[in-house]
């Protein structure tokens, strides 16, 4: 399958979707530090009921920690800065599925290590400035996983 990374995350409720929508889709998650919160945070373990024990979720210190750890082929950014849209790309086990902060995104910095053509968008209307983190994570997940032929469903 497939493994989502979420850089920073902010908002717990956030984080427990994504929890939620990995135990129900069997791609694995991945937490780039600082967090905005405690993983034992009473709004991240609401929002995931109790998918925390089907999902498989693992911490890294920093990016850098994270790369080194997990040795990704490659890296899907999914960010606004990218001119590229999430339904072009050709999806193939093993990527890695990049999202920012619900405040910042990914920093220029860690955008300047993934190449151009792996930088992906979400089209939205003129003047819409980002989605909510686990709606986007859930608009890549599915479209991913289609593209695989919906590996391990029932």
């Amino acid at each position: 399958m497939l493994d989502v990374v979420l850089f920073q995350p902010q908002i717990p409720p956030n984080t427990g979707n994504i929890i939620r929508l990995c135990a129900n889709t069997g791609f694995r998650l991945h937490l780039i530090e600082p967090l905005g919160f405690d993983l034992d945070d009473k709004k991240l373990k609401r929002a995931g009921l109790d998918y925390h024990e089907f999902a498989a979720i693992k911490r890294y210190k920093n990016f850098e920690d994270f790369i080194t750890k997990e040795t990704p082929d490659r890296i899907l950014a999914i960010t606004t800065k990218a001119t590229n849209y999430y339904g072009d790309v050709t999806f193939t086990q093993g990527d890695y599925l990049l999202f920012g902060s619900e405040t910042a995104g990914l920093p220029e910095e860690v955008r300047q290590q993934i190449p151009d053509q792996d930088k992906i968008r979400i089209p939205m209307i003129e003047g819409s400035r980002s989605m909510n983190l686990s709606n986007a994570t859930s608009v890549i997940i599915y479209e991913a996983w289609r593209q695989l032929g919906f590996k391990n469903s029932v």
